[in-house]
């Protein structure tokens, strides 16, 4: 039975209309892994002989120090990207194949899923360097390798059991940041602790079922989560609740662009797709702490970083329009529906967002005053470049979204891969990078921000014309964008 519901996937992936579409997505994902596996591979080497040659201090006892942060770390970015298979199951439901195969399907799925097994990539050429070169003991090295990467299958099962508690994952990121901060300034060190208790599976003979025994209870505990919401009357209804009418008064004086922000601000209120995107826009402001990492101390990348620190919300908002509107959007284009108003009110709203991320981003003064600048710089450019850019490739965007369900990457567990969107990305963040680089080089910081704030201010000042051209592409791809709409 699971070799025929595989057989059924590899079906659905050929003969799906978006076939081109998915195999590209395919393909760029497959380099994405490969990028990231050589830096597994490549990981502890650098580690292991960093800590050798010049920290003169034993590697396993570094790897300990800090893994606590990494736990934290890898939860997170489970929480937002790693999806869960079940989408595809939903044809199933009502055919003749019983609930328990199918979810031991998706659990299946999930357990070789890239962020558990990639890990490996890292452990054992850890595991053979402690051993053949620092001549730890085997049973000992093998049980801290067991421990350890049960951790991970363990974060695995709770990112299942914790979908949709934003308050408790943002609650550990902010602890695990906090505390990252008064380890730095040495007021409680953290790294301590963590030594003492992942050095336990090493050094302690049984230590290592610990996380062994927190893995299998999670992953049951998840599977029973699981079990008793995968059926159609329950698990995947819509959830009812009492409507209410909202309104934000003031806007009404904007207009038919008034109304249509009116309604983004509800979805942003109301929908969990949204919030979740929300929530994650959030998290791009504190890109800018790879400032402290080694090759992010030039201006090329430190604008990269400020383009990613004040346009979370237009990458995670902006680059799925219309997609926020794919329910309805038939309906929508049915009416006499002022293409340009529809278009001013998401950029409108994209413009906040980017506001109030360069304010926020303030607090990067008490890093630097220069690396400040820079991401004023990339927020201007933002503003009145990269909000049109980012509604344009919009246009190409034929993915719908479920606003019934938490989105968990920016893809909405679809691909919105399309040569035309990654070649919009070269204005979006290759041309300004090159343009301040450039500047600071020969002229310093304050003409470099000049010249992306002289860009944004065209683009203000050019934004009539800029949007006819956008309106344009969007009724040109408007039957393309309904047939795909209609087809989920």
């Amino acid at each position: 039975m699971y070799r025929r519901l595989i057989q059924l996937e590899f079906k659905n992936f050929f003969r799906n209309p978006q076939f081109g579409a998915n195999l590209g997505m395919k393909i760029l994902m497959f380099f994405g892994m490969a990028y990231f596996s050589f830096l597994f591979v490549a990981m502890p080497f650098l580690l292991y002989f960093l800590a050798k040659e010049k920290l003169h201090t034993d590697p396993l006892l570094i790897f300990c120090k800090y893994f606590i942060y990494y736990w934290a770390f890898d939860l997170i970015l489970r929480y937002f990207l790693q999806q869960m298979p079940t989408q595809n199951i939903k044809p199933f439901l009502t055919v003749g194949i019983t609930k328990k195969k199918l979810v031991n399907y998706t659990i299946v799925k999930v357990l070789f899923n890239f962020f558990n097994w990639g890990n490996l990539l890292f452990l054992l050429p850890f595991a053979g360097l402690l051993i053949y070169d620092g001549g730890y003991s085997v049973i000992h090295v093998l049980m801290f390798t067991i421990g350890i990467f049960a951790i991970f299958y363990f974060n695995n099962f709770l990112n299942i059991l914790l979908n949709g508690k934003d308050i408790i994952v943002i609650s550990v990121f902010g602890f695990m940041a906090l505390f990252g901060i008064l380890e730095y300034f040495k007021v409680i060190e953290l790294s301590h602790y963590s030594e003492k208790i992942f050095y336990s599976f090493f050094q302690y003979t049984g230590a290592f079922l610990i996380p062994i025994i927190m893995a299998f209870t999670a992953g049951y505990f998840a599977y029973r989560l699981i079990y008793t919401n995968f059926y159609l009357d329950k698990g995947l209804e819509l959830k009812k609740a009492e409507g209410k009418t909202e309104s934000i008064d003031f806007l009404n004086r904007y207009g038919v662009m008034g109304t249509f922000i009116n309604n983004d601000i509800r979805l942003l209120k109301r929908s969990k797709a949204a919030k979740s995107a929300l929530t994650a826009s959030v998290f791009f402001l504190f890109y800018g702490l790879l400032i402290f990492s080694k090759g992010y101390d030039n201006s090329f990348m430190q604008l990269f970083m400020g383009i990613f620190v004040t346009g979370g919300f237009m990458l995670m908002f902006g680059q799925r329009v219309p997609s926020w509107d794919s329910s309805y959007y038939p309906l929508m284009m049915t009416q006499n529906v002022p293409y340009k108003e529809y278009l001013k009110g998401k950029w409108s709203l994209i413009i906040i967002g980017i506001s109030v991320s360069i304010i926020l981003a303030s607090a990067y003064l008490f890093i630097s005053w220069e690396f400040y600048l820079t991401v004023i710089a990339a927020g201007l450019y933002n503003l009145g470049v990269n909000s049109y850019i980012t509604l344009l490739a919009g246009a190409f965007n034929k993915k719908p979204i479920d606003l019934n369900s938490k989105s968990k990457s920016f893809g909405a567990g679809g691909n919105n891969f399309n040569m035309k969107i990654m070649l919009l990305m070269i204005p979006q963040m290759v041309l300004p990078m090159g343009v301040f680089a450039v500047v600071k080089y020969f002229f310093g910081i304050y003409p470099a921000v000049a010249s992306l704030g002289i860009l944004g201010i065209i683009g203000f000042l050019f934004r009539d014309k800029i949007f006819d051209y956008i309106v344009k592409v969007y009724k040109t791809q408007k039957y393309s964008t309904l047939d795909a709409f209609k087809k989920v």
